[in-house]
This record gives structure tokens, C-alpha cells and sequence, in this order.
């Protein structure tokens, strides 16, 4: 796919989701601290349900150096709805742990050190960089747009490591966090994993998924 019908794409997107880039039912809105637990307890659940144990969780462990002294058990208890909590748990009191012990109980501003923490790769450090800190350093590649790069034409690979590289070739740097967030939002509204609403989708006409599809009806 050449540059510029990426772009049509992106801003096609940008003007049905207009709403998408700021949203209050994402984890990525609080101090990076927040952003950065919310973000690994966001693995496998919805930014949803990860929202509605904030409140309880924020309010018991307010600082990384509380967080760390935490016990599981207790923890589990306030994020148990989230499933995989045992995990979880452990991750989120061993990534405050390591705030405090190595980053002076600040969250890292870098990619090298963000992947250093309990529970952080590269997905998870992509998103608390951009919107704890507004820096696009990469594409963070979930499900959804794992699944919309391939669809719509933006990659060829299942490789979520080189599906990145292919946005970040496709796409303008200041876009990168932006286009996460749009795909995201058209993968939960319309490219669904069961089954593409292309009937309505505003980009259908520029998707390989759609042409194929048409070629073979």
C-alpha cells in the first residue's frame, strides 16, 4: 500500500471516530503511574471493565512505593473481575516495586526502560509513552489492529514486531499513538474478529479484505 492511501484511510477513520483520540473509556488518561498499571491489567479484558476497578484500586494504592508494598492477596481482591488476577497482581506490585527500587518511584520516560518492568513490552510501553507522555515512539499492536493491518491492506504478516514496523514505514510519525487508537476504535465498532461489517465501513472501498471479497461473490 503506497503512503497516500494510507493517509485517505487514516483520515477517513479520524472523521467517523472524531471522538476516539480522547475517549474516557480508555485506560491511557491519568498520571503515567495510573496509565502504566492500567495499561498490563488491560491485557486480555476491555479498557472497560479495567475502568471500573480504578477508583477502588487507585484509592487504596495511591503511589508506586504503596503499590510495591501491597499484598497479592489483596490486590487480587480489587481486581478479581478482570481475570488472570493472579498474574496480574503479581505484575502490577512487581512493576511498582521495580518504580521505586530503580526509577525513584517515577515511571520511565524511555522505551529501553519501560520494557524493564514486570509486565511491560512493547505494546504496553508504546501506549504509556504516548498518552502519559505524548511521545510516538512506536505503534502499539493489539488485537484490533493486528487484525486491521492485515485486513485492510497495512501488512501481510501475523508478526506483530514487523506489523509495527510496516505502520510506522506507512504512516507520519506524529500520527503513530493517534492511528492505535482509531484502529481500535473501528476494530471494536465495525472490523469485528467474528465478522466485518463492511456494508458500512467507511473505508471499504480502499481495503483488501473488502476487494477480495468482492472478487470472489
Amino acid at each position: 500500500m503506497r503512503n497516500k492511501d494510507a493517509l485517505k484511510i487514516y483520515s477517513l477513520l479520524l472523521k467517523r471516530y472524531p471522538d476516539a483520540l480522547d475517549s474516557p473509556t480508555t485506560v491511557g488518561r491519568g498520571t503515567p503511574f495510573q496509565v502504566l498499571i492500567l495499561t498490563i491489567l488491560s491485557a486480555q479484558t476491555t479498557d472497560r471493565a479495567v475502568l471500573l476497578v480504578k477508583k477502588p484500586l487507585f484509592s487504596r494504592y495511591r503511589t508506586p512505593a504503596a503499590l510495591a508494598n501491597a499484598d497479592i492477596p489483596d490486590v487480587e481482591e480489587i481486581i478479581h473481575s478482570l481475570g488472570f488476577y493472579h498474574a496480574k497482581a503479581r505484575h502490577i506490585i512487581a512493576a511498582a516495586h521495580t518504580l521505586v527500587s530503580e526509577f525513584g518511584g517515577k515511571v520511565p520516560l524511555t522505551m529501553d526502560e519501560l520494557v524493564t518492568l514486570p509486565g511491560v513490552g512493547r505494546k504496553t510501553a508504546n501506549i504509556v509513552l504516548y498518552h502519559a507522555f505524548g511521545k510516538n515512539e512506536g505503534i502499539a499492536v493489539d488485537t484490533h489492529v493486528k487484525r486491521l493491518a492485515q485486513r485492510i491492506g497495512f501488512s501481510g504478516t501475523s508478526d506483530q514486531d514487523r506489523i509495527e514496523q510496516n505502520l510506522m514505514r506507512l504512516f507520519p510519525q506524529e500520527k503513530w499513538g493517534d492511528l492505535t487508537d482509531l484502529l481500535i476504535a473501528h476494530g471494536r465498532a465495525c472490523c469485528t474478529a467474528k465478522k466485518p461489517h463492511c456494508g458500512v465501513c467507511p473505508i471499504a472501498c480502499h481495503c483488501r479484505y473488502f476487494q477480495n471479497l468482492k472478487k470472489t461473490s
